[in-house]
């Protein structure tokens, strides 16, 4: 059983096509990277996995179940960064985190011992009694993985979770999604920093126009290069299929 799986999604908005028939899996224990410009679609389906919107065509699965059809116990085995981190202004560091990790279902004394293995985790120590409100970008994202995790999700889904983390910052995500995956959590994430994905990811996807343009491998030299080698070839086949008169495409 896949972790998560994402078939011919279609979603769109007015005349924008988010997605274009987007298909995509994560299998337990993987991380999967999915890259693109702007604009790709990466985070509309990040969205749509988290029932945040919904498909017009197509079908988004987690641990086995349709989105649309999941209910509190299956969506409580998700972990979700998606747009801005959570995290409620007027609690403190540790309040958020035990909050998080009771809306998906710890109880109250496990919720407070993850709260603080994650505060140790993501060194947030200095500002455990902090309100939310009051944090620095980076540690507000910080934050925010860490609500994320405090429930040992069976699926994580992040959005450029490396979003105003210092290099300190970063390390620690790595380890984090590392350490995920080693237990057995799927992983999807996405970033602008390829290199950095490419560190850890069992896979990379490219996403472009809503669907998925090609793939690259962990570890290889220039992936910026590559990437947009990638998009800018299917830019080109796109555009001389646009210009070919439909009688000879037939």
């Amino acid at each position: 059983m896949s972790a998560l799986e994402i078939a011919g999604a279609v979603r769109t908005y007015g005349d924008l096509r988010a997605l274009d028939g987007l298909s995509l899996t994560v299998a337990p224990g993987e991380i999967h990277a999915i890259i693109g410009l702007n604009g790709a679609g990466k985070t509309t389906a990040m969205k749509a996995i988290a029932g945040q919107t919904r498909l017009d065509a197509g079908e988004a699965r987690v641990l086995g179940a349709p989105v649309d059809a999941a209910g509190p116990e299956l969506l409580a085995r998700l972990g979700l960064v998606i747009d801005q981190p959570f995290g409620y202004p007027e609690l403190t560091v540790h309040q958020n985190i035990v909050h998080a990790a009771r809306l998906h279902g710890l109880g109250r004394d496990a919720a407070a011992s993850a709260a603080s293995s994650w505060i140790a985790r993501l060194e947030l120590q200095p500002w455990a009694a902090r309100r939310a409100r009051g944090l620095s970008l980076g540690n507000r994202q910080r934050l925010g993985l860490a609500c994320a995790a405090a429930h040992d999700p069976d699926l994580l889904v992040l959005d450029e979770p490396t979003n105003a983390l210092d290099p300190a910052g970063v390390l620690l995500l790595r380890d984090m999604i590392v350490a995920a995956a080693a237990r057995g959590a799927g992983v999807l994430v996405s970033s602008h920093h390829l290199d950095e994905v490419s560190r850890i990811a069992h896979r990379i996807t490219v996403i472009h126009a809503g669907r998925v343009v090609g793939a690259l491998e962990p570890g290889q030299a220039d992936l910026e290069h590559r990437f947009f080698e990638m998009v800018r070839a299917w830019d080109a086949a796109r555009s001389a299929e646009a210009r070919t008169p439909a009688e000879v495409r037939a």
